[in-house]
């Protein structure tokens, strides 16, 4: 199977998932920690569900969750994208993130999720985009501010037979993120969009 690639950054590549990051995605969403804000760790039939929706969306839409490959090392570190969410009475195209454990706190969720920001703003035309963070989540409502995001409302979903506040923090395309108000020559903020 052809190898999809999707975005760089500095330290990050970004590409479609295949069948073959099961083990990998396993190591992200069965992971009780890292999966805390989704009442806890997915089964290996979840994990297969996970996969199947992103599949099913690159060829819906073009885009959806895609893994976050390492350059230093060539593995899969995380997943990063672009989804379209259910949000009170509408769809928003969400910039969403998951990380292995031992990848935290090193800004590798900002950097990848910026890219991604940027990817729908210049590839897709968005207007905005946004990130929906469960109320207890706090790492990734950081993420969101070093995204140039702000929170703006809120609302609870049910999700795994639980009630979960969620927030939603929104930015536009006319809002730059910290550290990306200057483009350097032949790049855009130090990313490059493969497609």
């Amino acid at each position: 199977m052809k190898t999809v690639w999707v975005l760089e950054t500095p330290r990050l590549c970004l590409r479609e998932m295949t069948q073959e990051d099961l083990p990998a995605l396993g190591r992200i969403l069965r992971d009780e920690e890292v999966m805390y804000a989704y009442n806890g760790a997915f089964t290996w039939e979840e994990t297969q569900s996970w996969l199947d929706r992103q599949l099913a969306r690159y060829r819906e839409w073009g885009f959806g969750l895609w893994a976050v490959i390492l350059r230093e090392t060539g593995e899969m570190i995380g997943q990063c994208g672009l989804t379209m969410q259910p949000w009170k009475d509408r769809e928003v195209l969400e910039v969403g993130y998951l990380f292995q454990k031992e990848y935290w706190h090193r800004g590798y969720a900002t950097e990848a999720a910026r890219a991604c920001a940027q990817y729908a703003f210049r590839r897709l035309k968005a207007e905005e985009v946004c990130s929906i963070i469960r109320d207890t989540n706090l790492p990734s409502q950081r993420v969101a501010l070093r995204n140039g995001m702000t929170k703006t409302d809120s609302w609870v979903k049910h999700y795994r037979g639980a009630e979960m506040p969620h927030l939603r923090y929104v930015r536009r395309r006319d809002e730059a993120a910290p550290g990306q108000e200057h483009e350097r020559k032949g790049e855009k903020n130090g990313i490059d969009l493969r497609n």
